[in-house]
């Protein structure tokens, strides 16, 4: 029996054992959705004729089996079978690229080894000088030195001093070459860490995987291919924008890219990826709309005891029950039904868990109408903002957006949906020489005749544009009065200039005043409003 067939002996049934035949799959293509993937592996096989089982044992172990579709050419296709756990290890199998730096980090290992070495050798030679310079000097001191005649004394010093000489040039040479290994060994430290730095960004892959098993039969000896898709939650992709506005012509250009990211638990070689905006994750059916029940009951009186609240709260509990909520699920964005589909043409290779590989998804050009946008409620400066109308035939997704005003960078954003056709506004910050003063003048509280019967406040303010640049800019103002949806408050407001609009994009009491200010100008308004009530109520 073949040691393979022997392996599979343990895991599965013994009508399969003679007829399994492994195969060694990686991922070759990938659709990449906002969250989510789904995820392609095509593996060719050849099969004798007759039943047989392919089996694979390298899918990630969290692979979402129940999304497993498979797909046979070349021979009919049968059942599949799939497993998480008791999978039969696939053995010590590592890429080419683990193992090499695995190599470099042995190496660079044994280099700082043999440094070390090198340099404990080189201080034995220091020892041993010093050794000998200590023994000379005790030779010159012994008992017998005075019996020795004047010839014997001259030669014995003679002889100490040049041996003396000898082992200090030796220890002084030995403590040189020392150092100068010292210095080198923190530059084979340095590679060493380097090496261990690069062994660990390849991410060697978890262990764990799951099994697939795939029956096929065939009346002859057949060569086919196996294709496996499934998805995954682990991966994704995030758009980025990189836009740029040229103020004196109000060309805007739009550098499109997308981030991608997996975390899957296998790294990803040389595949095919496509982008995709459809989002799987999200709502993909209508909300459901339940009927209304509404009743009237006696009004809830400013005091009330804690035994009035408690039936109070069981009513509402009741009523909760009757009229029971939708549960809402909040997409990440809307699109309108619209999905635009990115491929990416060279093949990508992303380490699970560790790489944000960017992509280019091209360039988009257009043209903004360039104006100053002014709120004095808030701001003290106006803000340089582009108009532009989506006219370029693509969706911008939300997503990290890049700011520049020509070459230099003004700030970052997160981005807003716009679709085809549909308007925006771009801020590329802040003007700092138009300057925006708002200051309340009058503000009256009180009411007519020795008996009051209404209150009224009155409110007076007066906005001020100065332009402190050198050239003339189109201004647009925003500012707002209060809004009553109330009969018995009534209010009226008054500006001079009048606003060129009012109710500004649906929003009520929101006014715009636009205008030109030419450079070292400035442009007041004075905005006024009145509020009138019964006595007695509280104005909120």
């Amino acid at each position: 029996m073949r040691p393979l067939t022997l392996l599979f002996a343990l895991a599965l049934p013994t009508s399969v054992w003679a007829e399994d035949i492994p195969l060694s799959s990686a991922v070759s293509q990938v659709t990449l959705y906002p969250q989510g993937a789904t995820v392609h592996r095509s593996v060719p096989f050849s099969a004798p004729a007759g039943q047989h089982d392919l089996i694979l044992l390298d899918l990630p172990q969290d692979t979402d089996l129940q999304s497993v579709r498979v797909r046979v050419t070349g021979a009919q296709m049968g059942g599949v079978t799939t497993r998480r756990d008791f999978v039969p290890p696939r053995g010590d199998r590592q890429s080419a690229d683990i193992a090499a730096a695995e190599a470099e980090v042995e190496r660079r290992e044994d280099a700082l080894r043999d440094a070390q070495a090198d340099i404990a050798r080189t201080q034995l030679v220091v020892d041993a000088a010093e050794a000998q310079v200590t023994f000379l000097s005790q030779l010159g001191q012994g008992d017998g030195i005075a019996a020795q005649d004047v010839a014997s004394l001259r030669d014995l010093a003679q002889m100490i001093g040049a041996q003396t000489l000898a082992a200090r040039q030796s220890a002084h040479d030995a403590r040189r070459e020392a150092e100068q290994a010292q210095r080198g060994l923190k530059d084979l430290t340095e590679a060493l860490e380097e090496a261990r730095r690069a062994l660990a960004a390849l991410v060697p892959e978890r262990e764990d995987r799951a099994m697939l098993a795939v029956s096929v039969m065939a009346d002859a000896q057949a060569e086919g291919t196996l294709n496996v898709t499934y998805q995954t939650h682990d991966a994704g992709w995030a758009p980025v924008y990189d836009m740029s506005l040229t103020r004196e012509t109000g060309a805007l250009r739009i550098a499109r890219g997308a981030y991608v990211h997996q975390n899957t638990g296998e790294n990803w070689s040389d595949v095919a990826l496509t982008l995709s905006t459809v989002r799987p994750s999200g709502q993909t059916t209508p909300s459901a709309i339940y009927p209304q029940l509404r009743r009237i009951g006696d009004p809830i009186q400013p005091m009330q005891k804690s035994a009035d609240r408690a039936a109070s709260g069981s009513e509402s509990a009741s009523l909760m029950m009757a009229e029971p909520a939708p549960s809402v699920v909040m997409a990440e964005a809307d699109f309108d039904g619209l999905a635009v589909t990115y491929t990416y043409a060279p093949p990508a290779s992303i380490a699970s868990g560790a790489d944000a590989l960017r992509i280019a998804l091209g360039t988009l050009d257009t043209q903004a109408k360039i104006e100053a946008r002014a709120v004095p409620l808030y701001d003290q400066t106006a803000y340089l903002t582009a108009i532009i109308t989506n006219d370029m035939n693509e969706l911008i997704l939300p997503g990290q957006t890049n700011l520049y005003l020509g070459d230099t960078f003004v700030g970052q954003v997160q981005g807003d949906l716009i679709a085809a056709g549909a308007e925006a506004d771009l801020s590329f910050g802040a003007i700092d020489g138009l300057r925006l003063t708002r200051m309340v003048q009058d503000r009256e509280e009180g009411g007519s005749g020795l008996i009051r019967k209404s209150s009224d406040l009155t409110e007076t303010v007066t906005i001020k544009v100065e332009n402190l640049t050198g050239e003339s800019w189109p201004v647009r103002l925003l500012d707002r009065v209060p809004y009553s949806e109330q009969e018995d408050l009534q209010i009226n407001w008054q500006s001079d200039p009048r606003p060129t609009e009012t109710d500004v994009e649906g929003q009520r009491g929101i006014l715009a005043w636009d205008f030109d200010l030419p450079p070292r100008e400035s442009h007041t308004i004075t905005l006024e409003h009145d509020m009138q009530w019964p006595e007695g109520k509280v104005l909120n």
